[in-house]
This record gives structure tokens, sequence and C-alpha cells, in this order.
């Protein structure tokens, strides 16, 4: 059963805030300042913890400072009878769930504590564990698939493609693949198909003799050599052209070759992880790639998913990326606001997690205190799917009506006022009905309207 700490300077406050709560079934602690919340806190565990602002001695805002040094993740909902938009935003920036004033309606309070308590799932009681498999970062059942496949395949000599967006991790997965593999200790040797011409393509692949061409001063091995009784990682395997695919093909089969210029047989044990972001199968209909040389990559083929297909990811990538350029930058930033984390929740990342690395790099640099706001995370003007971004004329023309199926975040940061509060018209300044047609939630959009000064006509 939840325990919620109430901590109100007026009798009548606590007294009807515990009776609400312990008639919805929660546990309740009540005191009278922030001293007395920090003695209860001491000795018991609390599952949130509900604060008027201003009280005696030690207030709602520093009382609240207090608990995020203790745990961060523990929701803390703020109360006063004297909003004010330097309270609410102080209290947002340093890491409150949500701020409300009095008197405040029994069903909003009620709605706003159910929500903040079902963020904590058994993984948000505890602190976030970064669940990593050989580097992988991602609890998900989407990527323990991943997981339990490579367990199964790695220990076999069978060669790999690995398909997926750009920025999913695939090389990651090569990675994985050939440490959980019997040849760990044998060389790993990557190579990005797309980097090179084809001239220089294949004395990379295959190496060379002294002379063989202009510049060739000495013999030089190539990568299935240096790879020889290990793995050779072709990135970009969509890009070869048919010469180099002919040759490779050569080499799958028959497990030998030539250096450029030379006579000599070369034979190689190698397992070729190979991996790319087309989808090989329609650029083998198309005639852009040799289908005997795909059926003799894709002996595993292993399916990488999309950021966007594994949210569950989210917080567990927000976490190692905060850690890492928090160090980097020499800065204390320690988690996202809850309004900041629901912004990725419902963002689409094409770019994937390399995009999320970026937004979470960019928000540690610009961000001066120690949670990130969502002014401080800088996302893709676009959606997958679209071709273009929205045009400034659009808003200029008062053009509206076809934005809202793409949602608030698609909308350029300096018209976000002049959309929100267009949509508060459409919608007779129903702010249910707002937050649906912006596809934010209610909180977001209520956020929203204090950070801009939106008055409801």
């Amino acid at each position: 059963m939840p325990t919620i700490l109430v901590v109100d300077d007026e009798l009548s406050m606590r007294e009807f805030l515990k009776i609400l709560l312990n008639k919805e079934g929660y546990d309740t602690h009540v005191a009278s300042d922030g001293l007395s919340a920090m003695n209860i806190l001491e000795n018991h565990p609390v599952d949130m913890v509900i604060t008027d602002i201003r009280m005696p001695g030690m207030g709602g805002l520093p009382l609240l400072e207090k608990v995020k040094e203790k745990n961060i993740n523990l929701p803390v909902i703020m109360i006063t009878a004297y909003a004010s938009p330097e309270d609410a935003v102080a209290a947002m920036k340093n890491g409150a769930y949500d701020y409300i004033t009095k008197p405040f309606k029994v069903a909003e309070i009620k709605d706003v504590i159910k929500a903040a308590l079902s963020r904590l799932s058994p993984e948000d009681k505890k602190p976030h564990h970064l669940d990593s498999f050989h580097g992988i970062i991602g609890n998900s059942p989407e990527m323990q698939k991943i997981f339990d496949v490579i367990k199964k395949i790695a220990p076999t000599h069978a060669n790999v493609l690995i398909q997926g967006e750009s920025g999913t991790g695939k090389e990651l997965v090569a990675r994985a693949l050939h440490n959980y593999s019997m040849v760990t200790d044998n060389p790993f040797v990557p190579i990005t198909c797309s980097a090179l011409p084809e001239s220089l393509f294949e004395s990379e692949l295959f190496g060379h003799v002294k002379g063989a061409f202009t510049g060739a001063i000495s013999n030089k091995s190539g990568l299935f050599e240096l790879a020889n009784n290990g793995s050779a990682f072709l990135d970009e395997i969509g890009e070869l052209t048919p010469l180099i695919q002919t040759k490779l093909l050569r080499v799958l089969q028959e497990r030998e070759f030539k250096r450029v210029g030379g006579t000599e047989t070369i034979k190689i044990n190698v397992r070729i992880i190979s991996a790319t972001n087309k989808i090989l199968e329609d650029e083998v209909l198309a005639g852009r790639f040799r289908e005997d040389l795909f059926y003799r990559l894709a002996v595993v083929p292993l399916r990488v998913p999309p950021l966007r297909e594994r949210k569950g990811d989210v917080p567990l990538l927000v976490d190692y990326f905060l850690k890492k350029y928090s160090e980097r930058f020499s800065k204390e930033v320690h988690g996202l606001s809850s309004y900041a984390l629901e912004v990725l929740m419902n963002y689409d990342f094409p770019g994937n997690v390399r995009e999320l690395e970026n937004i979470i790099e960019r928000g540690v640099a610009l961000e001066n205190s120690n949670i990130i706001l969502p002014e401080s995370l800088t996302m893709s003007m676009h959606r997958r799917g679209r071709n273009e971004t929205l045009k400034p004329a659009q808003f200029i023309d008062n053009n509206y009506e076809t934005l809202f199926e793409e949602g608030l975040d698609n909308i350029m940061i300096q018209h976000e006022k002049k959309y929100i509060e267009h949509a508060l018209k459409k919608a007779n300044n129903s702010k249910i009905k707002t937050a649906d047609l912006l596809k934010i939630s209610f909180r977001s959009l209520r956020y929203k309207i204090q950070k801009y000064n939106i008055t409801l006509e």
C-alpha cells in the first residue's frame, strides 16, 4: 500500500488530506513544517510527498531540494494558496512532479496522485539499474529477444546479417556477437563499406602486394587476413558495388582469396558479421544486390528494433547518457523533470539511440540546474515519414487546421504559444479537449499555459 507524507502548516488542510487519502486506501504521515517532514522521512519509507510551499521555518521549496537530494525519483506534489509564476518555475525546476493551487478540486488532486504513483513501477522504486548486455543497454522485451538470439548464435560460426535503422546500435550488436562467441580473444575487425571508393575498398578487404598500384610501396594485409580466426564486421553492406559483391561472394564460398596484384592464395577462417540500414530483400528484388550473396551473408538475419519500438529502454538510456555527459562536462545533472521525460517518451526518435544521446548531451550542456527541463531538450523538427518541416508561413497565415495530427512536439518552439492559444479556442477553452487535440498530457498542457502566461478567454 503506497505511503504518502502530507506537509502543511494548516491543521485543517492536514486533516482534510489525511482523511481523503485514507479513504483512497493510502497510508498517511503528516507534518506541520519542513523540519518535521525530514524527521519522518529519515525514519519512515514513503512513496510520495505532498507539501505546501509557504510554511514557517523550512518551507516547501527547501524541503523539495532536500527530498530530491535523498531520492531523486520520489514524486513531490506542491500545493499553495498563493500561486505565483516564480514559485511554479522554481518548483518544476527543482524536480516537483506537479504544482496545484488552493482551493483545488478533490478529483484533480486524486488524479494527480494516481498519475504520479503509476510511474512508480518496481523499476522506479529502486535506482535505475543499467541493464547491459556486452555494452548494449536495455531491458525491454524487444531487446531481451535480441540478447537471447545472440546467446544462441554467437557460439556458432554462422554469418549474421544485422538490419536496422541508422542509430539503433548495430555495431554494438556485432561486437556483442563477437564477445559472446568462442573466438572472443581473437580479432574483431570493422570496416565501413561506404567510406572507401571501389579501387581502394578491394585493397582494404584483400590487401595488396608491393607495386600492385601507384602508392603500394610495401605489402599490406587486408581486412580478412587481420580478422583470421576472428570476426570481420562489414558495416553498410548494402553500399557494395557489383564488382566487390562478386569478389566477396567468392571469398565466402571458397574461404580463400588473393591480395591485389598477388598470386599467392591465402586461406582464412573468418566469421562475417554484416550490417545495413537498407532492406536487402528489396535491394535483391531491385537487382542492386546479388541474391546468392544475400543468402551467404544472412545465414542468421537479426533485426535491431528502432527506439520508438522499445520506449521502455528510454529511462535507462537517459540515465546512462546523463552520467556520461555530466562527468564529461563536469556538471552535476542528476535527472530529467517529469515533463522532460514525458516529452521524450512521446517522441518518435527518427535518429534512434544516437539522437537520444545527442539530445541528452545538448541538454546537459545547456542546463544550469541539476535537472534537465523541457526547454533544454532540442529535437528534430520532423517525424519519421515526413519529407519536409513545417514552414513559418503556415503560422503567419493561421493555417493551423492541418497541423493537429502532427502533435505539439513537431511545432517550432517560437510558435508554441500561438498554437496552444488556437487549440484552446478550437476546444472552447476545455483543457482536456485541448490536450487531446495537441496530443500531449493534461499536465503538460497546464505547465505550458503557466510557462507562456496564457490567459483563458
